[in-house]
């Protein structure tokens, strides 16, 4: 009818010990969530942010590889006509589109501005 020492220990000690298993393995989805998870999906929203602002004559990479220049954008579906070359133009969908290449800023601005100053 007694119970022993050990056995009734262990029986209060229980629920910390569950909680001390648990802990690390809460600590490894924080750390995957912050390191691997959110960013994945902020990078999503950005490229998703990306393609609905596309525009034309937009300088896009697909996702093959082929640079060229978006010349028409339909609103009503997810296809993009894209100038690869002269007179060359292919439809791709939205999502196969990369990055939209932003043009380098004119050299010839930081001259004028510094003419105008001296």
């Amino acid at each position: 009818m007694f119970i022993s020492p050990a056995y009734a220990q262990d029986a209060a000690g229980g629920t910390g010990a569950v909680v001390m298993q648990l802990l690390p393995l809460i600590l490894i989805f924080a750390v995957f969530y912050f390191l691997l998870i959110r960013p994945q999906q902020k990078k999503m929203k950005e490229h998703r942010t990306m393609l609905s602002a596309l525009k034309r004559n937009d300088k896009v990479i697909t996702g093959g590889g082929l640079v060229g220049t978006v010349t028409k954008v339909r609103d009503d579906s997810e296809e993009v006509e894209v100038e690869l070359a002269p007179n060359v133009r292919v439809t791709v969908l939205r999502g196969t589109i990369g990055s939209v290449v932003k043009p380098p800023a004119p050299a010839n601005d930081a001259k004028a501005t510094d003419a105008a100053k001296g």
